[in-house]
Parts: C-alpha cells; sequence; structure tokens
C-alpha cells in the first residue's frame, strides 16, 4: 500500500469525557497509546461536540453539517434518508468519490439502522455476533436496574466488543490495495454500562480518585434533563448515589477507557508494522462526553463541559506540529475538512479548515455552537454558545439561561448571568442570528429565542420486572 496521497483513520470513542487522556492531564488514567497519538500530533484541548447524544453527533460528523441543518438534535428514531440530499454525500461516500478505499468497523448508530453510509467495507454488531457467538448484549453488560452501578462483564477481554473492533480494523489494513484508505474505527466504549472486563475492572482503586464536582443543585438542574434522566435511572430526580459509589463507578469508567485504549494501540502497532503509521492522518474524538456524577448528574445531553466538550486529538506526520496543545475552538464538523484536505479536495462544509488554522493559514472559530433537543419530550430545546472564554446557555423549558466563565470557574458553578447581563445579551443574540442564518426559525419566537412556560420532564425507568417476584422462577425446585 502506497499513495502521493496520506491514509486517514479516525478513531471514535463513546461516552469519552475530554479530561480522561494521561498525556493531557490526568494522572491518575493510563492511556498510553492515546498518549502516543497525543505526543506525534495536536491535542485540541477545547473541541466540543455539535450535539451530546449520539445520534445527532454522528450525523455531524458524517455530513459535516449541523444538528440544526441534520434535523437531528436528538436520538429519535426517523429516517436519514434526507441527509445527503441535504448536506451532500457523507463522509465515507465523498472520500470514495476522492479515490480512496473506505470501510467502518464498529457503532454507527444510524436510523434506520441499515442506512447506506457509503463505505466499501462497513461491519457492524451483527458481524461481531458472527465472529464470536457473542450477542452485543452480553458484550455490553446488564442494563436494567444496575445499568449506570459498577460490573464485571462476562466476557474475557479478548472478546470484547472493543477487541473486536480492533481485529477487524486490523485485517482491512492489511488488506492489499494501492489505494489510500479511509477508515474509521468506532468503539462503543467507555458508554455505559460500566461493565469492563477483568482485570480491567479492578485496575483503578476508586478511594484515590476524585468525587464528582456537586455543588449548587439548583443551578445544575436549570437544565431540566439532568434530573430527568436521574429519574429514568435510579427512579429519583435527585442525584441519590454517594460518593464512594460514584468513585466506583468513575473506576469502571475508567477500565473500559484503558481497555479500548490497548485495543487503540493493537491498531497502531499494525500500523507501524506495515510502514504505514507515517502514512496516515489519524484522528481521535469522541461523539460526547459523561457527566459521571458532576452536576447532580449523569449521562450527557447538558452543556456541561463534562457533557460537551471532548477529547480531539489530530496526528499528520511532516503537516502538522507533534506533541503540541491548541485551545482554540473546535468542532467535531471539522473533521470533514481534515479528511478530505488529505484527499487533495477539502470541503468544510459547516467546519472549518482545521488544518489550516493549526499552520495559521486560516482563520480560527470565533464562535462555536452546540444543541441538543428530545423531539418526544418537547419543550426541551437547548442551545450553547462559547465565544472566548464565555459559554452561554439557554434552555426553552421555562426560558432558563446559565453564563459561565470556563478559564476562572473550569467546573461551572458560579452563575454569571446577573453579573454580567450585557455578555449574556450578547451571546444571546449570536444565537438568534445564527438560528435565522441556518433558518432554524422553530427554535425562535420573532426575534427572539422561543421560551415555554416550564414543565417538569419525568422518565421513567427501564427494566422488565414481573409482577411478582415468583414469577421468573421454575415451577419446581428441581428445575433450579
Amino acid at each position: 500500500m502506497s499513495s502521493d496521497r496520506p491514509n486517514v483513520l479516525v478513531v471514535m470513542t463513546d461516552q469519552q469525557r475530554f479530561d480522561t487522556i494521561g498525556a493531557l492531564g490526568n494522572s491518575q488514567i493510563h492511556t498510553p497509546n492515546l498518549d502516543r497519538i497525543a505526543d506525534s500530533g495536536v491535542s485540541f484541548t477545547n473541541a466540543y461536540t455539535p450535539a451530546p447524544i449520539c445520534v445527532p453527533a454522528r450525523h455531524s460528523i458524517r455530513t459535516g453539517c449541523e444538528p440544526i441543518r441534520t434535523g437531528y438534535l436528538g436520538n429519535d428514531k426517523r429516517d436519514g434518508a434526507h441527509l445527503e440530499d441535504r448536506c451532500g454525500p457523507f463522509l465515507a461516500r465523498a472520500m470514495g468519490n476522492r479515490g480512496y478505499r473506505t470501510f467502518g468497523v464498529g457503532k454507527f448508530h444510524t436510523t434506520p439502522y441499515d442506512l447506506e453510509l457509503g463505505y466499501d467495507v462497513h461491519l457492524r454488531r451483527e458481524v461481531y455476533e458472527e465472529d464470536t457467538g457473542n450477542e452485543l448484549s452480553t458484550a455490553l453488560g446488564r442494563k436494567d436496574a444496575v445499568h449506570l452501578l459498577p460490573q464485571t462483564n462476562q466476557l474475557p477481554a479478548d472478546e470484547t466488543f472493543a477487541s473486536w473492533v480492533a481485529d477487524r480494523t486490523v485485517d482491512q489494513l492489511r488488506e492489499d490495495d494501492d489505494r489510500p484508505f479511509f477508515g474509521m474505527a468506532s468503539f462503543m466504549w467507555p458508554h455505559l454500562p460500566f461493565a469492563p472486563p477483568e482485570p480491567y475492572d479492578r485496575m483503578y482503586n476508586p478511594d484515590l480518585l476524585a468525587n464528582p464536582v456537586r455543588e449548587d443543585r439548583d443551578l445544575d438542574h436549570m437544565d431540566e434533563m439532568i434530573p430527568k434522566n436521574n429519574r429514568s435511572f435510579w427512579n429519583e430526580r435527585e442525584d441519590a448515589i454517594s460518593d464512594p459509589t460514584a468513585r466506583t463507578i468513575r473506576a469502571h469508567y475508567y477500565g473500559m477507557i484503558t481497555h479500548v485504549d490497548r485495543q487503540i494501540g493493537r491498531v497502531l502497532d499494525a500500523l507501524e508494522a506495515a510502514g504505514e503509521l507515517e502514512n496516515t492522518v489519524l484522528c481521535f474524538v469522541s461523539d460526547h462526553g459523561e457527566l459521571l456524577g458532576d452536576h447532580h448528574g449523569w449521562q450527557k445531553t447538558a452543556a456541561f463541559e463534562a457533557s460537551v466538550r471532548v477529547p480531539f486529538l489530530l496526528s499528520w506526520p511532516g503537516r502538522l506540529p507533534a506533541g503540541e496543545t491548541n485551545d482554540e475552538l473546535v468542532s467535531l464538523l471539522d473533521l470533514f475538512g481534515v479528511a478530505t484536505t488529505a484527499a487533495g479536495d477539502p470541503d468544510y462544509r459547516d467546519g472549518i479548515d482545521l488544518v489550516g488554522m493549526v499552520a495559521g493559514d486560516a482563520e480560527p472559530r470565533q464562535r462555536l455552537f452546540a444543541y441538543h433537543e428530545q423531539p418526544s419530550m418537547p419543550p426541551n430545546f437547548t442551545m450553547m454558545v462559547r465565544e472566548g472564554d464565555w459559554k452561554y446557555v439557554y434552555m426553552a423549558n421555562g426560558g432558563r439561561e446559565q453564563l459561565f466563565d470556563v478559564a476562572t470557574d473550569p467546573d461551572e458553578t458560579t452563575q454569571l448571568r446577573e453579573d454580567r447581563p450585557e455578555v449574556a445579551a450578547r451571546l444571546r443574540n449570536a444565537a438568534v442570528e445564527h438560528l435565522q442564518e441556518r433558518e432554524f426559525r422553530e427554535a425562535l419566537e420573532n426575534d427572539s429565542l422561543a421560551a415555554s412556560p416550564f414543565r417538569r420532564l419525568d422518565g421513567v425507568r427501564g427494566g422488565d420486572y414481573p409482577d411478582h417476584p415468583g414469577d421468573l422462577l421454575p415451577e419446581s425446585s428441581d428445575e433450579e
């Protein structure tokens, strides 16, 4: 395999926080292979998802378009056939059109499931189940009542979905083809259930890990989706998880990340063995973060940093500096431009010229936007605006607003809306102007952000429980 144009490999995890890479300051986590990528390229320390939940984030990566253009702001199940008509060819198809062989392995979270994304080779859960004989549900861990509680995976480390993603990605890297490749290796962890395999389930001592950031509950729960998500898992709106349990969950979460990191190392080693590591643009990202108990909440959807900010590492040997950090505002939208730039025919869509920005040849982003809305339970449209050190968050449910200075208050515990009304007004107006430019009028009322009277949102706890405990037992004790 050799080409004048570099290969492009995107490695993506699911629900990994921005602060979970050893080389970027987390001294407690073991991520030697993510550290390798960071040391060989640029680490973007202010990178954000355009939507802090799986489906819209992934649609934005594959289209290069904002959620308010794709029409996906939440995990709603509907036909995505309109996406290429609205945004242009999906990224894999765009790279194929530019002469690349393309493959995708792992989780893609499309609706409908069989939405054709343009990969020459597309390997997902059904191939994992056929290859290993394991049900994906077994590979992920138990849900229902223990969905967020720490578990040990039923499978050995070499049979997990993450291990299989690495296996099949390595197979694709070894294909004999004169064309450069564009590949997506999409891991499903550290998305809950928090069920790493042995020995990753006991790799981290929870007593040495930090407690969640929990201060003003009223401020934290201004976004009604946070208590709603709590009730979906704990059957209580308030976060009732103790600090010791939260630390144990974090220990398992870190274990899942280290397991995935080891699989990423296998992919890097295969590239190196093939002599292609120096000829490959390598990008590592996650689709969104995880509150992990911060702000009295769990899961994602929120505009707090733990949920909306993501790791973003980019290595391009000979083109980008090695071992550098960059604090400009970056979005997952920018991946589309990175890949097509490598192919020699850049298409930035709603992103920016990230490669040019690092080189000083293109302007950095002045403002960054992110969104969330779950259509099945309106009104809950949320919009975030980042500008400089300021973060403004608008919640249509009750017309609530938050303003943070993330430079002086990185944990977002101090509400500044009343202290700096002029900043809130400027960023509110910027949000309105952006929605008007994108013609996303459903979030507007005349020339203002639309608001509705506050409505409590109550999630329903999952779990298929019997009417009576004995219903799950065999009729005779001899059958047990």
